[in-house]
């Protein structure tokens, strides 16, 4: 157990606890192997203990009907009750007339329908216990000074605002750092060793020909210089450089550093040091253990602007509404993904000319089919989600998208009027019902666009 494994309390409803609590309750403990430290059991009438960070239902018996006002008194503790009234890890059918009881009289219930739901929820507390003590590192030094300051100077996410709210909302810390200083730390790391990292990561890791051995070398040491630094900085779940407003100040990318750096630690990244995109990726990941990636959206509603913006003639050609599929693409490709979340992943030369000739870049892939966009809101207690389609790439040559995923949603008009960001969080599979959940431990709201 570590110090963000969530505690459980299971408390019973009758004046003692039945044959079948206990039965479900040892069948919960071998689910949750690992996930979860439980208390001893108690009584629904004592409050539950200081420690339990969510209160757990293995028998919801008939005796909820005369329990109300306890139940009340409980549910405003804060804690979330989980109603697990099976042995699979799940709430029983014959118990969903109890819990709409209690939703009508103002007790909400958190019911996982699936043994993944049950694991969402655990993961979700775990999160929860460990954003208190989290940091997020943010690299930069002029922010919306450097290349393309038109662009740069207009988002949220450099606000002190923004900065403020991860900490009042979430309990995050920001560590505003230099991106400067970090390059110049990254110049000191010894040939040697960044060599000998650098043949260990190529045994692994698909990279062009194209890309020479002095560019190889330069981004490993910016990798070894990020790990240094998050080696000296506890806490740091996710670390974003503002790569492309500032790439005068490094002769390299931070790409390959990232994927390097899930792989080895489980870090989150944030291109163009996004301090939303980071902690959405981090919620999203960390919560459901699905593969995660930001990428820009160019929603075909936006015509003109999209196109000029991405070098391309036209949109690609689609099957149905044009107006509801959406182009994705960043820096040249789809977008970052660390290789142990791709289906097809490489590491290749830069793409775009505002960043330096030795830098790289990743062309990456996830399977194609369901996905869920998904973004954090400006206040910081809402995650906009949206169902959608990973329909297929689309490769245009001589371009800023020489390969982009093509996504469907519903009513793309709709989406482009509530998006939060042209930054956008693309997670793998139909997650909506999964976020919902872990959202009500984490005390989000969620809205469907």
């Amino acid at each position: 157990m570590t110090a963000d494994t969530p505690r459980l309390a299971p408390i019973y409803l009758e004046d003692a606890p039945s044959q079948t609590f206990f039965e479900v309750l040892e069948a919960l403990r071998g689910l949750s192997a690992g996930r979860a430290q439980w208390l001893a059991p108690a009584a629904c009438t004592e409050p539950p203990p200081a420690q339990a960070d969510a209160v757990v239902v293995p028998d919801f018996s008939g005796r909820v009907y005369s329990r109300l006002e306890t139940l009340k008194a409980l549910a405003a503790t804060g804690k979330p009750i989980f109603l697990t009234t099976s042995t699979h890890g799940t709430v029983f059918m014959w118990d969903w007339e109890g819990r709409d009881w209690l939703r009508r009289r103002g007790v909400k219930t958190l019911a996982p329908n699936s043994l993944a739901e049950f694991h969402d929820l655990l993961r979700a507390l775990s999160v929860k216990r460990s954003l208190g003590q989290a940091k997020m590192l943010a690299y930069w030094d002029d922010l919306g000074a450097g290349r393309q300051p038109d662009i740069f100077k207009r988002f949220f996410w450099w606000e002190d605002e923004c900065s403020d709210l991860l900490r009042e909302r979430l309990g995050v810390e920001v560590v505003k750092r230099s991106f400067r200083a970090l390059v110049a730390r990254a110049g000191q790391i010894a040939e040697s060793r960044a060599r000998q990292a650098l043949a260990d990561a190529e045994s692994g890791t698909p990279m062009s020909p194209r890309l020479g051995q002095a560019a190889r070398l330069d981004a490993m040491r910016l990798k070894l210089a990020l790990a240094d630094e998050l080696d000296e900085t506890p806490g740091v779940i996710a670390a974003g450089v503002n790569c492309l407003n500032e790439s005068d100040s490094s002769p390299t990318t931070p790409c390959l550093a990232w994927s390097l750096l899930f792989a080895e630690r489980g870090l989150i990244w944030g291109c163009e040091a996004d301090l939303t995109s980071m902690i959405t990726e981090y919620l999203v990941h960390s919560c459901l253990d699905v593969p995660v990636m930001m990428s820009n959206l160019y929603p075909f509603v936006s015509g003109q602007a999209a196109l000029d913006h991405e070098r391309i003639p036209y949109f690609p050609a689609v099957s149905g509404n044009p107006q509801n599929h959406i182009l994705a693409a960043h820096c040249g490709f789809f977008g970052l993904v660390p290789q142990a979340m791709a289906a097809r992943w490489r590491l290749e030369p830069p793409v775009l000319a505002i960043v330096p000739p030795g830098a790289n870049v990743i062309d990456a892939e996830l399977s194609s089919g369901q996905v869920t966009l998904v973004k954090i809101t400006s206040t910081m207690d809402t995650l906009a989600i949206t169902p959608a389609e990973l329909v297929r790439y689309e490769q245009y040559e001589q371009s800023d998208c020489l390969n982009g995923g093509v996504l469907r949603v519903e009513d793309g008009e709709r989406f482009v009027e509530n998006l939060p960001s042209h930054h956008y969080v693309i997670a793998e599979g139909a997650l909506r019902r999964r976020l919902e959940l872990v959202c009500q431990v984490l005390g989000l709201e969620t809205v469907e666009i």
